[in-house]
């Protein structure tokens, strides 16, 4: 894995690496090989992981069709500026 330092910016180029090894499941294997894990423990993770998976897939698909409402958006707000005026405001 390769990251450039832009302009001596090494916070930028760590936040950067970060990011590219979380995408890749750095971390997550990480912690999984901080100890032993059981065959049986391990077959019972990965069944609630593709459970998990599968159940997200239809919930996706169900807001898609239409039958599941879709999620609420989360208003971001900037750092330093006013929060965008409410449209049933006083």
């Amino acid at each position: 894995m390769q990251v450039l330092v832009r302009d001596n910016n090494v916070e930028q180029a760590l936040r950067v690496l970060k990011k590219k090894m979380q995408r890749e499941g750095v971390f997550r294997e990480m912690r999984a090989r901080r100890s032993y894990e059981k065959p049986s423990e391990r077959r019972a993770r990965e069944k609630a992981e593709a459970i998990r998976r599968s159940r997200k897939a239809a919930r996706k698909q169900a807001q898609r069709e239409g039958l599941l409402p879709a999620p609420k958006k989360k208003l971001r707000t900037v750092p330093g500026r006013p929060a965008a005026p409410s449209s049933h405001s006083a």
